[in-house]
């Protein structure tokens, strides 16, 4: 039998405001105040039980215990995720349509393949633009835009790349606010999904390729558990799945500018890092120290019992990722910025098992990210690319509002080439 305490709160302590104005902050600071280690409230209405920790994870990404049909709300799938994506899907019609995702990184050469596209659009974009003042967020957008679609096989003239990086940047930026943000999340993803979808029209039209290793070919000709093509605009919804978080790398890549020049004895460290394992370390100390996701959400796929705690059946149920990567009962020190935890791990705790900024779990089996590869790769790139460039940083506000989801420095960091 569950028991008797309930996930359940009264109407009245609904979160869903104090989650909007708190940001970041919201959920960690309510684990502090915990005396069990769980949150128990309501968000947009719904009883709200939120968990932390390694045995959190494996219970959160056994689909037996949550699920994500009906978790995800209309306003971050019309911005953040699209209808009908990979995220909203379970059982073998998630498997087989995320089969999709994992059989263009298999082996690593696709994830290195983009590496290399990443390097040298970023080469291409900072090569003679001496006393240049650019805004690193932008410009990493820009080139993680035109890196993506070169790796996707997706045709990009400078003015698309522009507004493919624009759009996906708003798209992100857009889906966990109200306003004027939020409606241009929603019109970004609508002229992209048009698009793409007219594109996906256009592949479908010529003869089947010998090779699908391009993400435009793979998603084209993709056939999901009932043997049939996607839909060209849920065709259109997973190739933008690939494209939009590979453009999202711009947060982890200011970020990582801002680790640099807070601490900037790791510049010497990774110009010095022939092998990439320093650079590789620097990136998940980024991914870990700063601010991305504050938790994931799902829903209770029944009546659910957790440490003692009743969990009714389709209670939203959050996993607590800022919370965790900053938890001092996991990692030593939590607010020292410092790569060489990951550089040589010890003690009876792989890092990279509790390291939860994209989700946890397994990536083939479950729901966490399959581009999580991407992202360590492409940002371990630029951050050995920026190590080694020459600028300045100019006076401005580098400060980063927890409030806002998702943040960033608040000059997106500004800086002058030499």
């Amino acid at each position: 039998m569950p028991s008797s305490k309930k996930a359940n709160a009264a109407p009245w302590n609904d979160s869903t405001l104090a989650l909007l104005v708190h940001g970041y902050a919201w959920l960690p600071n309510r684990m502090r105040r915990s005396r069990d280690g769980t949150v128990r409230t309501r968000l947009m209405g719904r009883p709200a039980i939120a968990l932390r920790g390694p045995d959190a994870v494996a219970f959160f990404y056994d689909e037996k215990h949550v699920v994500r049909t009906g978790a995800l709300p209309d306003p971050v799938l019309d911005t953040l995720f699209g209808q009908g994506a990979v995220h909203t899907l379970d059982g073998d019609v998630h498997r087989v349509r995320k089969a999709l995702f994992i059989a263009l990184l298999k082996d690593g050469a696709g994830v290195a393949a983009l590496g290399e596209h990443v390097t040298r659009r970023w080469r291409e974009g900072t090569a003679d633009r001496q006393q240049d003042r650019v805004v690193l967020f932008d410009e990493a957008a820009a080139v993680l835009a035109r890196a993506v679609g070169d790796w996707a096989g997706v045709p990009l003239s400078d003015a698309a790349a522009a507004d493919l990086a624009r759009d996906c940047t708003s798209m992100v930026d857009g889906f966990a606010t109200l306003g004027p943000r939020h409606m241009h999340a929603r019109q970004a993803r609508r002229r992209q999904e048009d698009s793409l979808a007219v594109l996906i029209t256009d592949v479908r039209a010529t003869p089947e390729a010998d090779s699908t290793d391009s993400a435009l070919e793979a998603v084209a000709r993709h056939r999901d558990l009932d043997g049939n093509l996607l839909g060209p605009r849920t065709a259109a919804v997973e190739l933008l799945n690939i494209i939009r978080p590979t453009v999202a790398i711009a947060w982890f890549a200011t970020f990582a500018a801002h680790a640099l020049h807070r601490w900037p004895q790791h510049r010497d460290l990774l110009r010095a890092d022939t092998e990439g394992s320093y650079a590789e370390a620097f990136a998940h100390e980024v991914r870990r120290f700063y601010p991305f996701a504050p938790f994931v959400a799902g829903l209770a796929a029944q009546d659910l019992t957790w440490h003692g705690e009743h969990v009714p059946k389709d209670a939203l149920v959050l996993l607590d990722l800022y919370g965790q990567n900053h938890d001092p009962a996991l990692w030593e020190d939590p607010y020292r910025f410092d790569p060489r935890r990951f550089a040589s791990p010890e003690g009876p705790q792989d890092p990279l098992e509790i390291l939860v900024p994209q989700g946890g779990g397994d990536a083939a089996r479950g729901h966490r990210c399959p581009g999580e590869d991407i992202t360590v790769t492409a940002l371990a790139a630029i951050a050995t690319e920026l190590a080694r460039l020459d600028y300045e940083v100019p006076d401005q506000d580098l400060g980063i509002p927890l409030s806002r989801m998702p943040t960033l420095p608040r000059s997106g960091f500004e800086l002058l080439l030499r």
